[in-house]
């Protein structure tokens, strides 16, 4: 339950937890499986359309490599250098009206925010999808957490190029994680994720912590 009485319960969708047989963290244990959160990202898209990517980096190697990771470790979603040369080309594309401007470090994408109109949920920007089991199963981004505000006139897209060797080919941050309600349900090994709390005029900060469960 939110404040004001937003129940945001009933808009969740869930996926699967996937557990990577191999540690990812920055201490593996050889022989044990990590304890960080994975999700079976299937494809991507950016403004409802699917970009192409390699495959087999979405799904996790025997070597423990590739998959989807959830860290709120890290500041910013990262891809996996041949994914984020994709998606931001997409993305570019699809906002060719905004106005480019120099890329602001760790950002490589970066507009004119006088350029780009706002909505409730953010920017007026390309949505970006990460399909799940099925096409019908997506964590959608909207321009609230895909847009950073790096000065008063620059706004960059909040992804950051992984390279071409990482443990995790993508990595959600914590940026695209703001007010965006997750339920990890352990027993069950499922993920609940409600996409952009903006939605509902709420936010995470209103979570009302006074509700019985």
């Amino acid at each position: 339950m939110m404040l004001p009485k937003v129940d945001v319960s009933k808009d969740l969708i869930f996926t699967p937890l996937i557990t990577n047989p191999f540690g990812t963290g920055s201490v593996p244990f050889l022989n044990e499986p990590s304890s960080e959160y994975f999700i079976g990202v299937k494809s991507i898209r950016v403004n409802g359309k699917t970009v192409t990517i390699n495959k087999k980096l979405l799904g996790i190697d025997k070597n423990g490599n590739g998959g989807t990771k959830i860290s709120t470790g890290s500041p910013y979603s990262m891809l996996e250098s041949s994914i984020y040369d994709v998606v931001t080309k997409a993305f570019i594309d699809e906002l060719s009206n905004a106005t480019r401007v120099a890329a602001v470090a760790p950002f490589e994408t970066c507009f004119s925010s006088k350029s780009v109109g706002s909505t409730r949920v953010g920017p007026a920007v390309p949505t970006i999808d990460l399909v799940l089991q099925t096409t019908r199963v997506y964590w959608r981004i909207f321009g609230a957490n895909s847009m950073v505000k790096v000065s008063q006139d620059v706004i960059c897209l909040g992804f950051v190029n992984g390279g071409i060797k990482r443990t995790a080919s993508i990595v959600i941050g914590g940026y695209q994680l703001e007010d965006n309600l997750l339920h990890f349900d352990l027993a069950r090994s499922t993920l609940g994720f409600s996409s952009s709390l903006l939605f509902h005029q709420t936010t995470c900060a209103n979570f009302n912590f006074t509700t019985k469960a």
